[in-house]
């Protein structure tokens, strides 16, 4: 327990005097330090998750959340019927693909082509929660929807025509050289994931069937889930039903992507920790220049009785003190930043005419954030904490002031 004379000397040391001087630029600066560490974790790490969330959203949101591929023989339809599948699944859709490359006014660039059916195309999540230009429903022989990105890289609308070279080849009376077919651009989408809209295309199925020379027995089926988060129970029973075809995931396909992201998120961590540490740090000079300011009253105090248990609680309370009321104040300052940090960026790059933020890197159109509140408590946590520790050593240490030495000069 806290008595209520530890409680007044802690507050009246806590209260900032024109003599104390530079002690109250030091225990300032704590203060600051303390507040900007916290604050930029909290940043960071709301940026991390929110960026982390949004790519997972725009991953499981446009790709297929699991894809059975054949290895020889075609998918078993009577495996499609299985009652353990039409539980987990929402959606379950015939399609494949195949990489070409698109020749337009001089320009040339490979591209990946994935053939629906026309009904099926329609159901997918780039038309139906995606921004769509043109007809969805006409993804017929010979159309194209291609995305928003590549429509600026070779300047195209609705309507043009574009050549497609396929690596499959014809045999002429010259030798054997690559299809190449004329497509009419039908639609134009626009996923939000700006590396997707730059690269993937959409064509009829039995077009791309035949513009690869693949066979009907090569295509894939991909399954929509109800819920795509719980990828990895679901892959085992995907995996049980369709024994002997090769199962793969979003998970799967982007493993190194969302391990890289865990890998920098921590390193983020331990990293900007260290700016609370050093802040931290200064609370023990502040402690200890403190110390040795108020010798006298230390020695006053312990010939009166106060105790030495008391004497550390006092010194002890006062950086706690610090270090907590900054750590609160970072935590605010931290949440307020990541809650208008799409404004802050709007801004800077109005003020400043710099691109913030470009979404042909970061694959986003703004900067995402989400305030996790366990990634709070952790932040805190470790602030109050590391303030706990530097504060011990300069509380003892006032302690063992002798009061004979303490007022032997006064």
């Amino acid at each position: 327990m806290i008595s209520q004379l530890e409680k007044e000397i802690t507050f009246r040391y806590l209260k900032t005097r024109k003599k104390d001087g530079f002690l109250n630029i030091i225990s300032i600066f704590s203060f600051i330090g303390i507040s900007l560490g916290v604050a930029v974790l909290i940043i960071v790490m709301s940026v991390m998750n929110g960026f982390r969330t949004e790519l997972i959203n725009k991953i499981v949101g446009f790709n297929a959340h699991v894809t059975v591929k054949p290895y020889g023989n075609s998918i078993n339809i009577d495996k499609i019927n299985n009652h353990e599948l039409e539980k987990i699944s929402e959606d379950l859709v015939f399609s494949n693909s195949g990489e070409a490359i698109i020749i337009s006014k001089e320009y040339t660039k490979g591209i990946v082509l994935r053939g629906y059916n026309p009904k099926d195309f329609t159901k997918l999540n780039v038309v139906t929660k995606g921004q769509l230009t043109g007809e969805a429903n006409n993804l017929n022989q010979n159309n194209i929807s291609i995305g928003k990105e590549l429509s600026f890289d070779l300047d195209l609308n609705i309507g043009d025509k574009i050549s497609i070279m396929s690596p499959s080849g014809i045999e002429t009376i010259i030798g054997n050289l690559p299809k190449q077919e004329v497509f009419i651009v039908s639609s134009i989408f626009e996923s939000g994931l700006a590396d997707f809209d730059s690269n993937i295309a959409f064509i009829n199925l039995d077009k791309l069937d035949n513009f690869f020379d693949y066979k009907k027995e090569d295509r894939n089926l991909e399954i929509y889930l109800k819920n795509p988060s719980n990828i990895t129970e679901v892959k085992i029973i995907v995996q049980k039903i369709f024994n002997d075809e090769f199962v793969y995931t979003w998970a799967d396909t982007n493993r190194s992507l969302f391990s890289a992201l865990k890998v920098e998120r921590n390193v983020m961590f331990i990293i900007l920790s260290l700016i609370i540490v050093v802040a931290a740090f200064n609370i023990i000079s502040s402690l200890t220049i403190l110390v040795k300011n108020k010798t006298k009253d230390i020695a006053i105090l312990k010939s009166i009785g106060v105790l030495n248990k008391s004497i550390i609680k006092i010194f002890f309370l006062v950086g706690v003190t610090i270090g907590t009321t900054a750590t609160i104040f970072g935590i605010f300052l931290g949440v307020m930043f990541s809650l208008y940090i799409e404004n802050i960026r709007e801004f800077l790059s109005y003020a400043f005419n710099i691109s913030l933020f470009p979404e042909e890197i970061y694959f986003l159109s703004k900067m995402p954030t989400e305030i996790n509140p366990t990634s709070i408590l952790i932040v805190s946590a470790c602030s109050i904490g590391i303030t706990i520790i530097v504060s011990i050593y300069p509380a003892i240490k006032a302690s063992k002031l002798d009061p004979v030495q303490g007022l032997k000069y006064e």
